[in-house]
């Protein structure tokens, strides 16, 4: 699926629901597979966040415990176009409650073969490409009630030089110390907005609506992962507390808005 913004400056390539090109007057801005640091560009992590190994893979909800891999089941599953237009995409992903998800980690990296959840979801991946910017929202449709924690995960292309800084409003961060930082990922918490400014091309500001936190990973100088999230999950208390969850309200939606600038 292809997408150009109205004055033809700005054009965007998503495969099967994923985000893997995003040029902006012929500047590639997203992290290309087969490049060191990862294998995606971007992908969502849900209906949890983070590591559950330490918990043998196992999330307690109000309907009991169900077992998880680390950042959900929900990349498990595949997208299903829905609609589009010249600037418009979205797709979508059903789970029905209690399924059986092969996990694609093990054996390999994981010894929890089968992923479930006791909830009936859609989500719904929405682009939408202006002049200005790349709105991606998400819609989540689901059981009031169901505990769910949610992050957008994509990868940003830098130049290799380690002179990137990402910027909130409090604070700024160098891609040295990110990579420091190790598998947990940096946290930037309680802001809806930040920046990663180059020395060099365009540089990149991520607004959200709904997530309020962000956290930054890297383990290679070529590749920044900026995570819109719900909730921070590395607390250094027990894993994936009642508190880092949000609560459905049968329909949810969050958005993150990518702007290129000077």
């Amino acid at each position: 699926m292809i997408l150009i913004s109205a004055d033809k400056n700005s054009i965007v390539k998503i495969e099967q629901g994923e985000l893997i090109s995003f040029k902006k007057n012929g500047e590639e801005l997203i992290h290309q597979k087969g490049n060191p640091g990862w294998k995606n560009s971007d992908t969502e992590m849900f209906p949890i966040i983070g590591p559950t190994e330490t918990n043998n893979f196992i999330v307690s909800t109000p309907k009991g415990n169900y077992s998880q891999d680390q950042h959900g089941l929900l990349r498990e599953l595949k997208y299903s176009p829905k609609n589009h237009s010249e600037n418009s995409c979205s797709y979508i992903k059903k789970y029905v409650a209690y399924s059986a998800i092969e996990n694609s980690k093990y054996p390999k990296k994981s010894s929890a073969r089968l992923l479930s959840w006791p909830y009936n979801f859609s989500f719904i991946k929405t682009y939408i490409l202006t002049n200005e910017s790349l709105k991606i929202s998400f819609e989540i449709e689901a059981e009031k009630g169901m505990p769910f924690m949610l992050g957008y995960h994509p990868a940003f292309m830098l130049n290799s030089n380690l002179d990137e800084i990402v910027k909130s409003k409090k604070q700024e961060v160098t891609i040295t110390k990110i990579i420091k930082g190790g598998s947990k990922a940096f946290p930037i918490l309680n802001t809806d907005e930040v920046s990663l400014v180059k020395k060099n091309g365009y540089n990149i500001k991520l607004k959200t609506e709904g997530f309020n936190n962000f956290m930054l990973w890297t383990e290679v100088s070529n590749m920044l992962c900026i995570e819109p999230i719900t909730a921070y999950p590395y607390t250094g208390k027990e894993i994936l507390t009642k508190e880092l969850f949000n609560i459905s309200d049968e329909k949810n939606t969050f958005t993150v808005t990518i702007t290129p600038f000077k």
